[in-house]
């Protein structure tokens, strides 16, 4: 991800906010019900999340939908959040179309089973020409994984005579992420107060900031996403400069 050249965003409101959506086993186990049920009601978060940045004018949500991590779960979860990830695809088609917003995915993608591939291709090829607004599914995502991606693109270019090693540099990397079309997050919001990234796109969130939040995502809706707006119109952002 690197910023194409696009109209200058408003300093008060980010262009791309990403989300660690974090806490839906604990807000289940508060209620002595699955995890499964917590991810369920994760996905309504999403849908309003999704409607409130259309409102608040972000450009770009990308969201930590399925870690390369996460296989280890239990085989039951994973089954369960591939179909809540295909319920959401089959369900949710109709408001992006109605709200022109198009769906990019990023990650190991070839490790999903093919009916999660069909199904999230089928979107992205459907909304490919809207502009309006971009959900972007991070899907058997690692941060460190899209790095060694972009390094092994890079060195079977030089390998190729394509590419000197010399002329190497942070752009070079950059354009060998999974979406180098997609301006890098100005926003970093995890729910559930836990105080990391947990391999969370290492590269694109260099100069990011960041915002931690108590609520569980299942509890995270419209209110609380303008908190974290309100939180960083409040910021300087410097981009490594003196402050």
């Amino acid at each position: 991800m690197t910023p194409p050249p696009a109209k200058p965003p408003s300093p008060e409101v980010p262009r791309h906010v990403a989300i660690i959506m974090d806490g839906n086993g604990r807000w289940a186990s508060q209620r002595g019900k699955s995890r499964l049920f917590g991810h369920r009601a994760g996905a309504e978060s999403l849908r309003a999340v999704l409607r409130a940045c259309r409102d608040h004018g972000v450009d770009y949500l990308t969201v930590y939908a399925f870690s390369t991590e996460n296989w280890v779960r239990p085989k039951a979860e994973v089954d369960g959040l591939m179909s809540l990830l295909r319920t959401f695809l089959r369900r949710d088609e109709h408001e992006l179309h109605e709200n022109e917003v198009r769906l990019h995915a990023t990650g190991r993608l070839e490790g999903l089973s093919p009916g999660v591939r069909k199904e999230l291709f089928r979107v992205i090829e459907a909304t490919r020409n809207y502009d309006k607004g971009h959900l972007i599914l991070a899907l058997n995502y690692g941060g460190r994984t899209e790095i060694v991606d972009a390094a092994c693109a890079l060195a079977r270019k030089v390998q190729a005579g394509e590419l000197e090693p010399e002329a190497i540099d942070e752009a070079a990397l950059s354009a060998h992420m999974y979406l180098p079309e997609i301006p890098d997050p100005d926003l970093m919001i995890r729910t559930s107060g836990e105080l990391r990234l947990s391999n969370f796109l290492l590269w694109e969130l260099s100069y990011a900031e960041f915002y931690f939040t108590e609520t569980l995502w299942p509890d995270f809706r419209e209110e609380q996403f303008a908190e974290a707006l309100a939180a960083y119109a409040e910021r300087s952002r410097r981009f490594g400069a003196p402050s």
